[in-house]
């Protein structure tokens, strides 16, 4: 399977997007710091899609990150879980 996520930043409202085929260890690599972007921060899973195929899943993931329309719509549809402090 090929996942794409959207992480949520324990301490701060920044969230994250994007694609793995292990997603344990994806975000244990965003928790250790192994990724720039999300370094320095701590991050729960709050959403993920889950695709057999990976061009599907990589064109999802480039959809969200590129057009900030698909990434507006999927949070308002995340809104309360979003606005959730829960430990995940």
């Amino acid at each position: 399977m090929h996942y794409v996520y959207l992480l949520r930043s324990v301490n701060t409202d920044q969230t994250y997007v994007g694609y793995t085929s292990n997603f344990e260890r994806r975000l244990r690599e965003h928790n250790e710091g192994s990724n720039a972007s999300t370094k320095n921060r701590k991050w729960r899973l709050v959403y993920y899609e889950a695709y057999e195929s990976e061009t599907d899943a990589r064109k999802r993931e480039s959809a969200l990150k590129q057009y900030g329309k698909s990434l507006a719509m999927l949070k308002k549809r995340l809104i309360n879980t979003l606005n959730s402090k829960g430990a995940g």
